[in-house]
């Protein structure tokens, strides 16, 4: 009962029954109407607000794709004129020459980008299978260059980004790293290779105890204990 307690106080967790505030919006994945205006958690999960609907996304479930969520997605196969990209989704996404930064001609997208890449990208559309279409045409989006890729459950994202990106802040100005988070789970993470280290530390004890309270604190006290390894410190 307790742990109950204390995992329904985390903001944005929810557990089976709780109440979901939409905030204005629209209910869609894992809420079901209880009364006349009142709306609940399907899972034990976390509460994801769009543009346009509000999602509870269970904290077993896998990414799916949501138009304007940013995603790090990696180019697993190329065609004539789109690259194919894995964004941790049961679903295909695809990247359009038209909707890269660079002018690229049909058949020569390997000079750009090969398998085994990533991007930094933005989910732009959706068709009724599912498929989704990425950009890099938006401040922000790119191809990654170095750095390493670690991967996280996408429902424990919001715990890693923080509150107005408190979290990732914090470890990314305390570490000297760079870090991009995608909505899919995939974080990349760039520095000196001791930074990169502290960071991964850092990101890995937000995902384990992303459940309960006070964790801003413990991360803090961890970075703080790590401060003299990475370099620049």
């Amino acid at each position: 009962m307790q742990e109950s307690m204390l995992l329904s106080k985390n903001k944005g967790i929810v557990l089976p029954g709780d109440s979901v505030d939409l905030e204005g919006l629209k209910s869609r994945n894992g809420i079901y109407k209880s009364g006349e205006n009142e709306y609940r958690s399907e899972f034990f999960g976390v509460v994801q607000v769009g543009e346009e609907f509000v999602d509870v996304v269970s904290f077993a479930g896998t990414y799916m794709p949501r138009r304007g969520d940013k995603v790090v997605g990696k180019i697993i196969e190329i065609g004539p004129s789109m690259w194919i990209v894995d964004i941790n989704s049961p679903y295909t996404s695809l990247l359009h020459i038209n909707d890269c930064p660079w002018r690229v001609s049909s058949g020569d997208l390997k000079r750009f980008m090969k398998p085994g890449d990533y991007v930094y990208a933005k989910i732009m559309s959706m068709n009724e299978i599912k498929e989704s279409w990425i950009t890099l045409k938006d401040v922000g989006l790119r191809k990654l260059e170095g750095g390493s890729v670690i991967s996280i459950p996408p429902p424990k994202v919001p715990r890693i980004i923080g509150k107005g990106g408190s979290m990732v802040n914090m470890i990314k100005d305390s570490t000297q790293t760079r870090i991009m988070v995608g909505q899919n789970g995939h974080i990349w993470v760039d520095g000196a290779p001791e930074n990169i280290s502290v960071a991964v530390e850092a990101i890995r004890l937000v995902e384990t105890e992303a459940h309960t309270t006070g964790l801003t604190d413990r991360v803090a006290e961890f970075l703080k204990s790590r401060k003299g390894e990475t370099v620049g410190n």
